[in-house]
């Protein structure tokens, strides 16, 4: 059976998201975050960097959300998460599961950082957000997901990073993102994830 290490508050819900549409368990090891909001040491005797999430398998060890995505569609011989292989739309999806964290993740950084510090979002990282996030709104297309009605690999990275844009409230003025971040709150998959491990981001005081 697969173990996943769990950060609280984390991208550690995607996997269990993947795992939940799967039907597939997993030992979860689970580690609470710092006063800080920083991994405790515990994670660093699993990856050198201190990640999450983190699963073991057959010996091996993966980091990083999209690998790990991928690594259990393939696995499971999953066929539903992706559209058909060699088509235009998988390698569509394929930049877009990639651009979550390679492009995206920077961004919402730089806006949510001073948030976290009860500071206003600077002029320039609101500017980038924007245009970010009318991009995603653009790839959603009709919706009510990136690909039409079943969540795909690509939108499961996405929500971490929507859920923390949620939380500090700057998804104002992006309808289009914030009706698609209900309706990711909606799949069964997200649902069964955080009644299993607590919420995908810290809740609002």
């Amino acid at each position: 059976m697969i173990t996943l290490h769990a950060l609280q508050y984390s991208r550690a819900t995607r996997v269990l998201w993947l795992l939940a549409d799967l039907g597939q368990p997993c030992e979860r090891v689970d580690y609470r975050r710092t006063e800080a909001f920083r991994a405790p040491e515990d994670l660093s005797r699993v990856h050198p960097l201190g990640k999450s999430p983190v699963v073991e398998d057959d010996g091996e060890t993966i980091a990083e959300s999209a690998t790990i995505l991928r690594y259990l569609v393939e696995k499971y011989g999953d066929t539903t998460h992706r559209p058909p292989h060699g088509t235009p739309a998988f390698w569509r999806h394929e930049a877009l599961l990639d651009y979550v964290e390679g492009s995206f993740a920077p961004v919402v950084l730089r806006a949510i950082l001073p948030a976290f510090d009860g500071k206003p979002v600077p002029e320039q990282a609101q500017a980038e957000l924007d245009d970010h996030l009318a991009y995603i709104a653009g790839e959603r297309g009709e919706g009510p997901l990136l690909f039409g009605e079943a969540p795909m690999l690509a939108d499961i990275q996405f929500s971490y990073l929507i859920a923390m844009l949620d939380r500090f409230g700057l998804l104002e003025g992006h309808p289009a993102v914030a009706d698609y971040w209900k309706q990711l709150q909606r799949q069964p998959g997200y649902i069964a994830a955080t009644e299993a491990a607590g919420p995908m981001v810290p809740p609002s005081e």
